[in-house]
């Protein structure tokens, strides 16, 4: 069998399939009625069959696990994503996970077959500094822990474009923010007078949850509904749909990012661990070592603001988009255009 052959099948495969995948995809979010979700997955999970055998047959015929340079990292990455999105989607069974991840993979999978340089898309032999076991425990958890991070920064994309970027309070919780989260009830002492205010209504879309005094000794809480002409309206109110879809895409990002940020902890301190045996030092502050820091530091403070504040909805989703941008700054950005102990060199 030519192991070369079938890699450079196999790649037009996977970019071809992802190509069709999406345009399923989008076409299914323009009109709703159209079945395409089942016809979505099944591209999603065909192209990571197709990948996982190129990866295979790479490993094969270089005799080392694939992720020596950046044609092989990028197809890995392509591998998580979509692994990951199966995961996602089959959780939140929506279909709108697909429209944000499926343009992702296939934009990776076009830049690693259509734009690299042939040279760069040759298995060669390992340079001395990457024959060790560590190659395979540092790199693949550190694209594992990107993919899952992509995937879960665009989940919450997501979200902000089914809220449409409105500041709503999700009535449902999730692991670590249930019991912070503000669902409008408030602790008053028997026969204290509430009053409604604008407030409590706007964090919970329109509706307000006041405590009423039934027999003068026990607690009860009523739902009280804010007339109309007391509400001040700035946007277009959310569907019920809306809503609960809104809720899914902000709980599944969350665990996800909260699956791929030990994977990223595990990943760093992996490459430490591998710098000390092959330069003879944890940290130099080399530029992916710094943006790799910075990108911990971000879902860091995601994950904190998440647990600890109670944050939900669309402040911890924009924190989260940004670290999108911060995950392609330190997995390609500092590779290409930076000068240092991880850089591929090819711009500079």
């Amino acid at each position: 069998m030519n192991l070369i052959a079938l890699q450079s099948w196999l790649d037009n495969a996977s970019f071809a399939i992802l190509f069709v995948t999406m345009l399923v995809y989008w076409g299914g979010a323009a009109f709703p009625n159209l079945p395409t979700t089942a016809v979505g997955t099944a591209g999603m999970a065909i192209a990571n069959l197709c990948i996982a055998t190129l990866l295979g047959a790479r490993w094969l015929e270089a005799g080392y696990f694939p992720l020596s340079n950046l044609y092989e990292s990028l197809f890995f990455l392509t591998w998580g994503i979509t692994a990951v999105h199966l995961i996602a989607e089959n959780t939140s069974r929506s279909r709108l996970v697909g429209v944000v991840t499926a343009p992702v993979a296939m934009g990776i999978t076009a830049f690693a077959t259509l734009t690299l340089p042939s040279q760069m898309q040759v298995a060669e032999p390992l340079v001395p500094a990457l024959k060790s076991n560590w190659l395979m425990m540092h790199v693949s958890v550190m694209m594992l822990s990107y993919a899952a991070l992509m995937v879960g920064s665009l989940v919450a994309i997501a979200f902000l474009i089914v809220t449409r970027g409105q500041d709503i309070q999700l009535q449902g919780s999730s692991v670590g923010t249930g019991g912070y989260r503000n669902n409008g009830y408030r602790l008053r002492k028997a026969g204290e007078l509430v009053s409604q205010t604008q407030a409590v209504a706007d964090d919970n879309n329109g509706v307000v949850r006041l405590e009423s005094n039934s027999n003068g000794k026990t607690a009860v809480l009523d739902l009280v509904t804010v007339p109309q002409s007391q509400a001040v309206t700035t946007a277009e109110p959310l569907s019920p749909q809306r809503l609960s879809l809104a809720e899914t895409l902000d709980n599944i990002s969350y665990r996800i990012i909260g699956l791929g940020f030990p994977l990223l902890t595990i990943g760093i301190i992996a490459g430490a661990v591998w710098a000390n045996e092959a330069w003879g030092t944890y940290w130099s502050w080399d530029p992916k070592e710094t943006w790799a820091l910075i990108t911990w530091l971000v879902f860091a403070a995601y994950l904190h603001a998440r647990i600890t504040r109670g944050w939900q909805g669309r402040r911890p989703a924009i924190l989260a988009a940004s670290g999108f941008v911060v995950v392609w700054i330190c997995y390609l950005g500092v590779n290409l255009l930076g000068k240092g102990l991880h850089s591929y060199g090819w711009f500079f």
